[in-house]
């Protein structure tokens, strides 16, 4: 006779885990990878969602610039909501770093009154931005080039700083 079995025991309820729409089973989305939909969304909305003719757009960063003071510092404040999602999808640093430089050289150059607002609709740092997320995102960035703009943009500034000094130090000098 054989030795009666004891029950199982009951293991506890676990969950169907389901992968989201447009996913494969272990969870990853069908395609290439890219930014988060509001990311693309609000780079659309600050930079190229209102038609202004001749096929050319624009967004609410260079109205949004008008407001002095204020207008360019709302721009660089949602305009570093995109790179922070970068940061958050762990992109190269210099992917990070390039599209810290784009949105510095908005923020900069945009501060100008009314020349920075042209400047604004032109350069389009959040579309730009979104580009390169998503190259990043692919691995088709390359790294020393987002590298050598970055250092570019740094000496610019630098010299851009160093040319007011100097000419004070110059007229220092003459006067004394």
């Amino acid at each position: 006779m054989a030795p009666e079995r004891l029950p199982a025991k009951p293991r506890p309820l676990e969950p169907e885990v389901v992968p989201p729409r447009g996913a494969t089973p272990d969870g990853r989305s069908f395609g290439p990878p890219s930014p988060q939909p509001w990311v693309e969304k609000l780079a659309w909305v600050m930079d190229r969602s209102i038609p202004i003719g001749g096929g050319r757009r624009i967004g609410l960063d260079p109205i949004i610039g008008l407001v002095p003071g204020l207008g360019d510092l709302v721009g660089a404040l949602v305009s570093a909501a995109i790179v922070l999602s970068a940061v958050r999808a762990r992109l190269p640093r210099s992917a990070i770093a390039r599209m810290v430089a784009n949105v510095a050289i908005d923020a900069v150059v945009g501060a100008v009154p009314l020349l920075g607002d042209v400047f604004d609709a032109a350069w389009q740092a959040n579309v730009r931005n979104v580009r390169i997320y998503r190259e990043a995102l692919r691995d088709e960035r390359s790294r020393t080039v987002d590298a050598l703009f970055v250092t570019g943009v740094i000496l610019a500034f630098v010299l851009l700083l160093a040319i007011p000094i100097a000419v004070v130090v110059m007229l220092l000098r003459r006067l004394f």
